[in-house]
């Protein structure tokens, strides 16, 4: 299946486990070599009602993806890695 990064970043990403809403893609991260995404990057929450939004993502590795659909972007959770990068400054 062929899919655009805009196609894509339109679609939400759900736990399949327990069907919670983690968000819309913000950014992909690709292997240089081979141009194959490695993981999709989603922002994390805000905290304290978004007054104060932290400066991290959420990665998760293309392999814990277990369907793309044409609204949603299933993962399952058995294989999230909940680890968080910070976000470069702008």
């Amino acid at each position: 299946m062929l899919a655009r990064i805009s196609d894509l970043r339109l679609r939400e990403v759900i736990n399949v486990t327990d069907g919670r809403r983690l968000g819309y893609i913000d950014d992909l991260e690709l292997d240089a070599t081979t141009g194959q995404v490695t993981a999709i990057i989603l922002p994390a929450r805000a905290r304290f009602f978004h007054l104060f939004p932290r400066n991290e993502e959420i990665v998760i590795p293309w392999k814990q993806i277990r369907r793309i659909g044409t609204d949603v972007i299933l993962v399952e959770p058995a294989y999230l890695v909940d680890h968080t990068l910070p976000r470069p400054e702008k």
